[in-house]
């Protein structure tokens, strides 16, 4: 009996694309929280140039 469990490989394919979507959804949450932190600083950024350039053009 034990021989047939180590043998038997139904279901090997299932594990190995459940695992392949999660290294690919724990790979984009990283990926995406490394990049927010610099998103925002350019948003910050751009934000800061407008208003100056607003209440310059506006005195």
């Amino acid at each position: 009996m034990a021989k047939r469990c180590l043998r038997d490989e139904s279901g090997q394919g299932l594990v190995e694309y459940g695992l392949i979507i999660g290294l690919v959804a724990i790979a984009a949450i990283v990926g995406l929280g490394l990049l927010s932190g610099g998103l925002q600083n350019i948003f910050k950024s751009i934000s800061g140039s407008l208003n100056n350039s607003t209440t310059v053009s506006g005195s």
